[in-house]
């Protein structure tokens, strides 16, 4: 987040989680069978894992994940677990504490590492952990996070940098291309690709010959895979997103609560869906203007 803070949403802008609830059945009707639940850290809000039960319970989705920043992973790793949770997603952006507080802004990287250790020994699988590489600021960490699915079933993913808001501003220059990444790994060991499995997302997955773990690359700057996304993203105030880098949005919190029908709810998310753009237009050397930073969108 920015250093000079953010403006807060109040409350009652917020869904609440029956509103929340009534949004996924509705998505289940038209197909959605796997519901993220994402930050920052998503667990900061109270009753969390009483609602992964309730999407777990009542609505029919196949699959629940979480996206954290891990800083209250530890402390809710066997809730999640009672709750339903079984993958995880945690933003690790640095193996070293100093440079891991400056790139996230919190002096937090052994309460996140804690939290990863546990998770891993509860059992949860897939445990992937999230590295968006930045040229210049943790490219030569590189090697040692591709290190650590010789022990560990982890599933490093690499991330090319997107301007998304973040402690750099972005440039192309500072992207570092999957197929680099590749390369820097390949010295390592042989990198045997993987068949794609249904909760890779867009990731290409490998494996390091003796390795436990995996490693991903998403390369959503050099190789674009717009042709096959199928994610929708649902702010916190009931905005729905197609698209991670359009100023697109369709309000489903005002019919919701002015009284809308479950059919006039599901026309207006078809017709949103239905204009998804074709591509997300990142293109050049200059980043689009964003109505939005990922933390106000959600990962």
């Amino acid at each position: 987040m920015s250093e000079e803070g953010i403006q807060r949403i109040p409350h009652d802008e917020i869904l609440t989680y029956e509103e929340f609830l009534r949004i996924i059945r509705l998505s289940v009707q038209r197909g959605i069978r796997k519901i993220r639940i994402t930050g920052g850290e998503p667990l900061i809000r109270k009753g969390l894992p009483t609602f992964i039960y309730q999407i777990s319970s009542e609505t029919g989705v196949e699959e629940i994940t979480l996206t954290t920043n891990g800083v209250l992973l530890e402390e809710y790793a066997q809730r999640l677990w009672e709750n339903g949770i079984r993958r995880v997603n945690v933003s690790m952006d640095s193996l070293d504490p100093k440079r891991f507080e400056f790139l996230t802004g919190r002096n937090a990287f052994h309460r996140v590492w804690a939290g990863i250790h546990e998770v891993k020994r509860l059992g949860f699988d897939p445990i992937k952990l999230n590295v968006v590489v930045i040229k210049g600021w943790n490219d030569n960490e590189v090697l040692d996070f591709a290190r650590l699915t010789y022990d560990a079933p982890y599933h490093v993913r690499f991330i090319e940098y997107m301007p998304l808001g973040g402690p750099i501003e972005w440039r192309s220059d500072l992207v570092v291309p999957a197929e680099e990444l590749f390369r820097r790994i390949e010295t390592l060991g042989r990198l045997s690709k993987l068949d794609r499995s249904a909760t890779d997302g867009p990731a290409s997955r490998y494996r390091l010959a003796g390795g436990m773990g995996t490693i991903g690359f998403i390369s959503a700057i050099t190789h674009e895979f717009c042709s096959s996304c199928n994610r929708l993203r649902l702010t916190a105030e009931g905005k729905l997103r197609t698209c991670l880098f359009s100023n697109v949005e369709t309000d489903l919190k005002s019919p919701l609560r002015n009284g809308a029908g479950d059919e006039k709810l599901l026309e207006i998310m078809d017709r949103a869906v239905a204009n998804k753009p074709r591509g997300h237009g990142l293109v050049g050397e200059t980043a689009p203007v964003l109505n939005r930073r990922m933390w106000g969108i959600g990962g």
